[in-house]
């Protein structure tokens, strides 16, 4: 038996992690439709930023803070096999593998920043220098905190986000699923995907937001969401993990709320 079956899921993520998510949910037995709160853009900077970073033999340790770090970051590497190389998480530890590249330091637990800051190699930084592979913007608690440690960061800005601008025809045949009750939950991976979700939204759409589930990955994307005024039920999963989402949902759909 599908144990998701009956349950419509609106996934939100960019359209390249969007696909691989709802394949597994659909195995499930859930239907999926698709909403990208947030695109994916390189910035090409190419040689000029190879030749700002310098030798990368030079640095202790070079960080990828996500899948897309390594899809548009890899190539800084040069094939380079023996760089010691950390990963914020086991998306993105599983990228690099596939990249050809050995991960010697993730967290021991968890996804995040202060998951990887916890591990006893980044506790004695001071005097290393680390390149930290990232998107544009974003969270910095993990720069400034190796930097409080008296490391030497240097950062690689290789791509951007950039709020989604989904047509009027895309938000008026969501609407329509809404509307028909074929979507039961919103996953939302990071609190920007759902301020972007929930600033595109037209006011009949907020309000259906508000009546369904919201799966977020962690406290602070449940607070980021309460923050912006949505009541909704939140379902909060181990991860943003596209297993521990889907695990998540099995959970909620097995207890009496979720039948």
């Amino acid at each position: 038996m599908h144990p998701l079956r009956g349950i419509g899921v609106l996934v939100t993520r960019p359209e390249q992690q969007a696909m691989p998510l709802c394949r597994l949910l659909q195995i499930q037995g859930a239907d999926t439709f698709r909403l990208p709160a947030v695109d994916i853009k390189p910035l090409e900077r190419g040689r000029a930023l190879a030749a700002r970073l310098g030798a990368l033999e030079n640095y202790d340790l070079i960080i990828f803070v996500s899948g897309n770090a390594v899809r548009f970051g890899a190539a800084l590497l040069d094939q380079k096999r023996e760089l010691c190389i950390a990963a914020v998480g086991p998306a993105t530890a599983h990228a690099l593998n596939q990249a050809g590249y050995r991960v010697a330091v993730q967290p021991n637990a968890g996804f995040d920043s202060e998951n990887l800051l916890m591990h006893p190699q980044l506790g004695r930084v001071a005097g290393h220098r680390i390149l930290l592979i990232k998107g544009s913007g974003g969270r910095k608690l993990l720069e400034e905190e190796l930097r409080r440690r008296g490391a030497n960061v240097v950062v690689a800005e290789v791509y951007e986000r950039v709020r989604s601008s989904p047509s009027e025809a895309d938000l008026e045949a969501l609407q329509e699923h809404f509307a028909s009750d074929e979507v039961h939950v919103i996953i939302a991976t990071s609190a920007e995907i759902a301020a972007n979700l929930l600033d595109m939204a037209t006011p009949a759409l907020r309000g259906e937001f508000a009546r369904v589930h919201w799966l977020v990955p962690s406290a602070r994307v449940a607070d980021a969401v309460r923050a912006h005024g949505l009541q909704a039920p939140l379902l909060t999963a181990a991860s943003a993990e596209n297993q521990d989402l889907v695990a998540a949902l099995i959970r909620w759909r097995s207890t009496e709320s979720g039948a």
